[in-house]
């Protein structure tokens, strides 16, 4: 499937279908950004640090539980129509709530309902609106707009933490849930008007069950030869990159006595790396070889990530963070383009859960082993571990020819 016609005739940041998808996926994240902030905030201040901790993990909850439901929801019902329902159904609740907290104060009896009404439907969208890219530009294209995307998740994180900080002091917790429900309100008025090319399967009447659509999903990425390797691939490159390597540079930064400052500069420094991957990723004119590239990136991750735990001097840690960023920045470009490449277009909503669960599952795993490594052993055996995880990754990548050989050029299979 090759996606509309006039994405065929420009490259990806100069197609306005495009750039509309990713200006709604912009003001989605940066509405996720100001409502987790609102939540956390609001159950801090209402009933302690311990009990904000136990709202926003029933928020996560049905998230990890349904996102697999999400997939096949968005590839019975078509991406388009799922994420704008979606989004239209997360502004709705959220701007209800800012509307209760106008009148009364914020308690648990509303907070753990919200985050569990929210992480349901932010379950559906995920798969749902990760599965725009085929449908609205070419294979050859993809790789761009991964590299899109991660630049927006860059900047919604930088600007929803400030936003959302200005609305609570502004607003309080009503105003600050207000704005991320406007940010809801402008996603789904973009993506109404983005074009997105059908396929066949949603044209079809349905008679199969959706359970069964599920286990027919995961049965045909368990029998692809790309698309299993390829998955196992995500879930270990993305373990230690969704979370523990955060908690990681705290660690490090208090046993080499480098202070709050050190963990920002590291932070800092992570993130600008992986913008400029996904920067540089977005103005190349072509990666023909991402298997080649793929295995590259996570060489180099594997590299630095070890060489981080062994810093000598909070120097060295920041440019090796950089580094880091850079190439796993890359690895997730490349791996998210191919698998939107391969995937036929009536299993990509499926498909999409499948690996987003692998990269949000597996991550919070390795929080307690990281405190109790660091604690025992020190933060360069976690760092090690981290990069041993990588280093995992890259040669079950050479291992399989497909993935290998993997190129984004060409027709579809």
């Amino acid at each position: 499937m090759t996606g509309p016609a006039i994405a065929a005739v420009r490259p990806a940041y100069r197609d306005g279908n495009v750039l509309r998808w990713l200006a709604a996926y912009t003001a989605s994240v940066t509405g996720d950004v100001v409502y987790f902030l609102a939540l956390s905030w609001s159950a801090t201040r209402t009933a302690g640090p311990s009990q904000a901790g136990l709202v926003v993990a029933t928020g996560a909850l049905p998230r990890a539980v349904f996102m697999l439901v999400g997939g096949v929801v968005a590839d019975r019902f078509g991406p388009r129509r799922v994420a704008a329902a979606s989004d239209a159904t997360r502004c709705l609740v959220i701007l209800a709530t800012a509307a209760a907290l106008v009148w009364a104060a914020p308690g648990i009896w509303l907070l753990v309902p919200l985050a569990l009404l929210f992480g349901t439907v932010d379950a559906v969208f995920m798969p749902a609106v990760g599965a725009f890219p085929p449908r609205i530009t070419t294979r050859e294209q993809l790789v761009r707009v991964q590299g899109m995307r991660g630049l927006s998740i860059r900047l919604s994180n930088s600007v929803g933490p400030a936003a959302g900080g200005v609305a609570l002091a502004t607003g309080g917790a009503a105003g600050a849930f207000a704005a991320a429900g406007v940010l809801f309100a402008v996603s789904l008025v973009l993506l109404l008007t983005v074009r997105v090319a059908p396929t066949s399967a949603e044209a079809a009447p349905k008679h199969t069950a959706p359970w069964r659509e599920l286990v027919d999903g995961l049965r045909y990425v368990r029998r692809h030869r790309m698309l299993a390797p390829l998955t196992v691939v995500i879930g270990l490159s993305e373990m230690c990159f969704s979370g523990p390597v955060a908690l990681g540079l705290v660690l490090l930064a208090d046993e080499r006595g480098w202070g709050a400052a050190g963990t920002g500069w590291m932070a800092s420094a992570f993130s600008v790396g992986a913008a400029v991957a996904a920067l540089w990723i977005t103005v190349l004119p072509r990666i023909p070889h991402a298997g080649l590239g793929v295995i590259a990136a996570l060489l180099a991750t594997a590299a630095a990530t070890t060489a981080l735990g062994h810093a000598p001097s909070l120097l060295t840690a920041t440019a090796l963070a950089v580094l880091i960023g850079l190439a796993s920045g890359a690895t997730v470009t490349l791996t998210s383009a191919l698998v939107q490449a391969e995937a036929n277009p009536q299993y990509l909503g499926r498909v999409t859960s499948l690996t987003t669960l692998c990269t949000l599952g597996l991550a919070p795993a390795l929080f307690p082993v990281a405190g109790v490594t660091a604690q025992i052993w020190g933060a360069a055996v976690f760092f090690t571990g981290c990069g041993v995880i990588s280093l995992l990754a890259a040669a079950l990548a050479v291992a399989v020819p497909p993935l290998r050989h993997a190129r984004l050029q060409g027709t579809d299979a």
